[in-house]
């Protein structure tokens, strides 16, 4: 989870300069999806207590290695792509996990990809306008641009989601209810 939001974080400052995508993506956007992969399977198998543990561990993480190794102290943008980053991640997984977590019940596919769906929105509006809000950055054509592979790739995510699904045990049937 670290590694993954680290690279994010280093690489949502490089756009994408093929066949005119500069504009509207960047390179980081390819590979911040695959938290929520993450976040999503560890809720699947050890429910959302621990998926929330393992969110506030690859945020403190996440966070550290981007301040150590690719935030520019110097520059304005470099820490509040690191604010912005810190902020959007840990809310937006969090609002992924809650949300995994009460559709948990419905037909394989509504939790993981509604959840990635309202997280990877709130996660893009929060990033973009607190790393690039009042800067001479298109950051609202990038932060489209970003949420659209979001999307692309959430989709994309449920085939591994749905294979690896088969392979853990879903903690909701062992959970013991109380009444």
């Amino acid at each position: 989870m670290a590694v993954f939001v680290a690279a994010s974080n280093f690489l949502v400052q490089y756009p994408i300069n093929y066949m005119g995508l500069e504009d509207f993506l960047t390179y980081g956007a390819l590979s911040y999806p695959l938290t929520f992969l993450i976040t999503d399977l560890c809720n699947r198998r050890y429910g959302k207590f621990i998926a929330r543990k393992i969110v506030y561990l690859g945020f403190f993480l996440g966070i550290f290695i981007t301040l150590f190794f690719s935030t520019n102290f110097e520059d304005l943008i470099s820490i509040r792509i690191a604010i912005g980053s810190g902020s959007a991640f840990l809310i937006a997984q969090l609002l992924d996990v809650q949300i995994f977590d009460k559709l948990r019940g419905k037909t394989w596919f509504v939790a993981p990809f509604t959840s990635s769906l309202i997280g990877s929105f709130v996660d893009t509006f929060l990033f973009f306008s607190i790393a690039f809000y009042g800067t001479d950055l298109n950051w609202v054509t990038l932060g489209l641009g970003d949420f659209i592979v979001k999307i692309s790739l959430a989709l994309l995510m449920l085939i591994p989601f749905r294979l690896l699904m088969f392979k853990i045990k879903d903690v909701a049937k062992y959970q013991v209810k109380i009444s």
